[in-house]
């Protein structure tokens, strides 16, 4: 519901559209990275990363190439249908109003995939004419080109945006481990995006929109590569009465192929052989009804909603495998998918019963079922074995509750408590995978995992240009999907861990100290502790892989429109570990970010951005083979903004 994020009972942080136009970084997932809460799976970018590894993690919920964070592109889910990751690079920048962003259990509402918080894009409005274009250039062959076009024609408005980035990249694999092989890691991406809205009536508004992308990558190696093609269409259509209240429908369809080769690499890194290669087909189809109902008051003043959607998704596994020996029970391809429906009921009350205190609650009963899973394992000898699973239907009940309270103008108090689930993807029921040597299983047994959290917090705002924030959240995560090191260290599966605790601290100071200088502080901390590990105690009491307890942002700007516009950001992350038996320690890293802009004539600006500024060497990785986050990355260009 649109209202002042003062008055939301959830922690809410918003990224606006100035932020996100002065913003010294290139890609989406490093864009929302600069917040301290947030993180992707590894600390590799989307110019670089693959498409599987951009999983979307906030408050330092288990990371995983898997999202546990559900991403909304105006109410449509973005994440994908096979594996929950998220393809940022298909989010075009010029396209976008703000980002918002409501850590913690966001089940009650949202269901499965937000079981760690939602993350929503939402797109600039058609107002009238518009014309936007960026064109840069920078160090390691990076090049953008950007355009977005918008027109009204009374009740009728259209937009059209294009994206296109190629870049070099850069060597992942650390200096020390780099052999023959080893060389940068290019890729590149098109996407064209186009949206028509309309409104026949004052009550009535419609809205239709159709996205393609094509995205390519290569790990750093010959037959290290990653491709992905991707088409969706969605629509809306919004009714307003005076009576009955806003009714909202949403209707989507997506498919997508996505496409990988994994590399056999020597040990001394001087040869390589193709080892496998895999097509992934998917697709998914949902719909959604949402109903507000007019204010009503009764003790005070309630906003009911009501909702429900649903959900098909689907997907299949198709690869080849060149083992380097061969005996007649070698397997040569595997297959394996499946079918996930999902559907979700939910009822929101947002209670007033004065406008200093507000309640809220909302439950939700959510059904998935997984059906059609399927592994078949192709042999030398011709052979073929095959394992068909057994259907299984699963539900939840997910509850949350939250209050509001502000006794003085200047103080704002916030508590919820909540739980929340995410049940497997078809990409961990049936999908193996391999990151540089290590081997990681698919498991059809999974079951969903579950969380119980809570968070209270106190926003302060002394002065009209001063906010500060602080807010304090445990959660208990049942049963998480891991990946698992099998005994022997020959590789590892994905499996139901037994049980986690994060708690942690978050803290955020927004200050305007002029007219032209603005400051933002932000700093989370994360205690990510196993607490049970039925079958492996050792790992009881370890961390949780991939989750720095530590990360913090820090930014300066001075804009004065008559002569520049300069952005300076700071972000540190401490250490983490690779694996779960925390035995591969990856150090901290301070990074410092830049942005300049001035305007050369008439709505055309010179803009400059560099990421690493003092090309800090650090690990991402150490999955086999030692990786590196990204070096020194500049770019220079020209910038066009609202030119019509």
């Amino acid at each position: 519901m649109p209202r002042p994020v003062r008055d939301v009972p959830s922690t809410t942080v918003v990224l606006p559209r100035e932020e996100i136009n002065r913003s010294p970084t290139l890609t989406q997932d490093s864009l929302v990275r600069t917040l301290p809460s947030v993180a992707t799976f590894r600390r590799t970018p989307s110019l670089v990363a693959d498409p599987t590894a951009q999983g979307l993690n906030v408050r330092g919920l288990a990371p995983s190439g898997v999202a546990r964070t559900l991403v909304l592109l105006d109410g449509v889910p973005v994440n994908d249908p096979l594996g929950g990751w998220v393809f940022w690079r298909s989010l075009p920048r010029l396209g976008l109003e703000r980002i918002e962003v409501v850590p913690g259990g966001g089940s009650a509402l949202y269901g499965s995939s937000a079981l760690g918080g939602v993350v929503q894009l939402i797109s600039r409005p058609i107002t009238g004419p518009a014309l936007d274009a960026d064109v840069t250039y920078g160090n390691r062959g990076t090049g953008l080109l950007a355009a977005r076009g918008a027109q009204r024609w009374g009740p009728i408005a259209a937009a059209l945006e294009t994206e296109l980035l190629t870049s070099n990249g850069y060597p992942i694999v650390t200096p020390t481990q780099r052999g023959a092989i080893d060389s940068d890691t290019p890729s590149n991406h098109v996407v064209l995006n186009g949206r028509v809205d309309a409104q026949p009536s004052d009550a009535l508004s419609l809205s239709a929109r159709a996205n393609l992308f094509r995205e390519n990558q290569n790990g750093g190696t010959r037959f290290t590569t990653a491709r992905v093609e991707l088409a969706q269409l969605s629509a809306n259509a919004r009714l307003q009465t005076d009576t009955l209240g806003t009714f909202s429908l949403d209707l989507f369809g997506r498919t997508l192929r996505f496409e990988q080769d994994r590399a056999r690499v020597a040990q001394d890194r001087a040869a390589e052989s193709l080892a496998a290669s895999q097509a992934v087909p998917a697709n998914d189809q949902g719909a959604s009804l949402v109903w507000t109902a007019p204010g009503w008051t009764a003790g005070g003043v309630h906003h009911l909603s009501a909702g429900i959607d649903t959900r098909r998704l689907a997907g299949t596994s198709r690869e080849r495998l060149f083992p380097p020996t061969q005996s007649p029970d070698t397997v040569v391809s595997r297959e394996a998918g499946g079918t996930q429906w999902a559907s979700g009921l939910f009822l929101q009350d947002l209670y007033a019963i004065t406008p200093a205190l507000e309640l809220s609650a909302a439950l939700r009963l959510d059904v998935w079922r997984n059906t059609q899973g399927l592994q078949r394992v192709d042999r030398v000898s011709g052979a073929s074995d095959s394992t068909t699973f057994d259907d299984r239907t699963e539900n939840q009940l997910s509850p949350r509750l939250g209050l509001r309270w502000r006794p003085w103008e200047a103080l704002t108090l916030r508590a919820s408590g909540y739980r929340a689930f995410r049940a497997p993807t078809l990409n961990e029921l049936y999908r193996p995978f391999q990151v540089g040597t290590v081997l990681t299983a698919a498991n059809a047994d999974l079951r969903a995992e579950r969380l119980w959290g809570a968070e209270a917090g106190v926003e302060v705002e002394p002065l009209r240009t001063l906010t500060a924030r602080v807010t304090g959240f445990w959660n208990v995560l049942e049963d998480p999907i891991t990946n698992v090191t099998l005994p022997g260290g020959t590789g590892r599966q994905r499996q139901n861990l037994g049980q986690a605790r994060v708690r942690g601290v978050e803290a955020s100071l927004d200050w305007r100290l002029s007219r032209r200088w603005t400051t933002l502080l932000a700093y989370t901390f994360v205690d990510p502790t196993v607490t049970a590990a039925p079958g492996q105690p050792e790992l009881v009491g370890r961390q949780l892989a991939q989750d720095p307890r530590h990360r913090g942002t820090a930014s300066l700007t001075f804009e004065d429109p008559s002569l520049l516009t300069a952005t300076v950001q700071l972000r540190a992350t401490g250490p983490q570990f690779e694996d779960d038996l925390n035995e591969r320690r990856m150090g901290g890293a301070l990074v410092v970010d830049a942005a300049l802009s001035r305007r050369l004539f008439w709505k055309v600006d010179l803009f400059a951005a560099v990421e690493n500024l003092f090309d800090r060497e650090y690990l991402a990785g150490r999955a086999g083979v030692d990786t590196l986050g990204p070096p020194l990355l500049a770019r220079v260009g020209l910038r066009l903004r609202d030119a019509l």
